[in-house]
């Protein structure tokens, strides 16, 4: 694939989310630079709602394990980031979703390009996976729980699929 030649395209196209990892810790520098990418994530008006909470704690999977179903993953990453978005930071209400998505995918962009594997785990917005979050962590009210990255050095490798549909795009009107 010629495309595959320009690293933005390939990063893009070649992320998977991965479930498995080696036993192996990331390094601070590491994750600094993964909070660097996501804090550079487009936002509106660009009030870059959001805060990460770091997690490397056993215990703190362990727990987010019990309220969270599809979390069965971190335990075995070497570390989570949480992604929660902040009302009071933001000037477009309604868009703490929409601009910590982008902090989220950017995390995961800047994973798969250093080498390690990551999943997004939706958080927001259910909730019951909130509230139990938001208790995890003591969250202030003002603060919502949107996602959850779990992240390693992958014990798996996935192929690229398939996923371009010609027929899901238009030009210039619906029909």
């Amino acid at each position: 694939m010629e495309i595959l030649t320009n690293p933005v395209i390939e990063a893009i196209i070649k992320r998977r989310s991965i479930r498995h990892y080696i036993r192996k810790n990331v390094d601070k520098s590491i994750i600094d630079i993964l909070l660097k990418s996501a804090m550079y994530a487009p936002s509106a008006r660009n009030q870059q709602p959001w805060h990460f909470i770091v997690i490397d704690q056993e215990e703190l999977f362990k727990r987010i394990m019990k309220v969270h179903p599809y979390s069965s993953m971190l335990s075995e990453a070497a570390v989570a980031i949480l992604v929660c978005g902040d009302e009071k930071l933001e000037l477009s209400k309604g868009y703490w979703p929409v601009d910590c998505s982008a902090a989220t995918q950017n995390i995961l962009l800047a994973s798969h390009s250093l080498g390690l594997g990551a999943v997004w785990l939706g958080v927001y917005p259910r909730k019951e996976r909130m509230d139990g979050i938001r208790e995890i962590f003591r969250l202030p009210d003002h603060i919502h729980p949107l996602s959850l990255v779990s992240i390693g050095y992958p014990d798996e490798e996935k192929g690229i699929p398939k996923r371009y549909k010609e027929d899901r795009v238009r030009w210039n009107r619906w029909i």
